[in-house]
């Protein structure tokens, strides 16, 4: 019955995340056909701004239901941010959005246990994760578990479901799980405010420096601690 249940609620949330799709596919795709032109681009930040707090709970939604959904990706989400409220504005929705699903996951987890990860993720995965020789320390699960956010391109939202089985305080969690996503959040954000402006260089000179300073980040972890980040 618990089972069900949760394929149930899955299933609400994929329709819930087609609806946002749905949505703001009516509400931006006109403004997305001018974008490649100057004014284009000005009168999609206004009509953006028009919307009003109406436009933050439909991305603050699309943050949630992606990070329920892992296969669904998150970086257009953050795009979408930047594009919308710019570098800072964009990274305090997102931050809000991953605080809100990632309290209801871990929760979620602690209470029905591993069935209710299985019914969104396989449990070959969860296995495979929860078995790496990373998390083979529990003094270190803090510290492991920061650098696993803070680095782009690491699977944060299969994290969060394997975290509620980790010896972890879920304060701790909940701060690391939102605010050590920082790098990944700016500079999708940054992205998403200079595809308005049209600034490509920048956009390249961001991705750039994020994935140079993640490798520097995991090279440094690796001699440090003897362990390859392989997730």
């Amino acid at each position: 019955m618990q089972s069900k249940k949760v394929k149930v609620f899955k299933l609400i949330m994929l329709i819930v995340f087609i609806l946002i799709m749905i949505l703001l596919a009516i509400k931006l795709l006109p403004i997305f056909k001018g974008i490649s032109t100057e004014q284009g681009r000005i009168d999609f930040k206004n009509n953006i701004e028009s919307l009003g707090f109406e436009g933050v709970f439909i991305i603050i939604g699309l943050m949630v239901v992606q990070i329920f959904i892992p296969i669904l990706p998150g970086e257009p989400v953050e795009v979408l941010a930047g594009m919308s409220y710019g570098a800072i504005g964009g990274l305090i929705v997102i931050f809000l959005g991953a605080f809100l699903s990632s309290f209801i996951i871990f929760f979620a987890v602690r209470k029905f246990g591993r069935n209710f990860i299985y019914s969104f993720i396989s449990k070959e995965k969860i296995d495979k994760l929860e078995n790496n020789k990373i998390f083979s320390n529990p003094k270190k699960i803090d510290t492991i578990l920061f650098i696993l956010f803070f680095i782009p391109g690491t699977p944060k939202d299969l994290i969060v479901y394997i975290s509620g089985l980790l010896p972890i305080k879920p304060v701790k969690f909940l701060l690391i799980s939102t605010f050590a996503r920082f790098p990944s959040i700016i500079s999708s954000t940054i992205a998403g405010t200079n595809l308005v402006t049209g600034n490509w260089l920048v956009i390249a000179l961001t991705y750039g420096i994020t994935f140079a300073i993640a490798g520097i980040i995991i090279y440094i972890f690796h001699k440090k601690e003897k362990v390859y980040i392989k997730l």
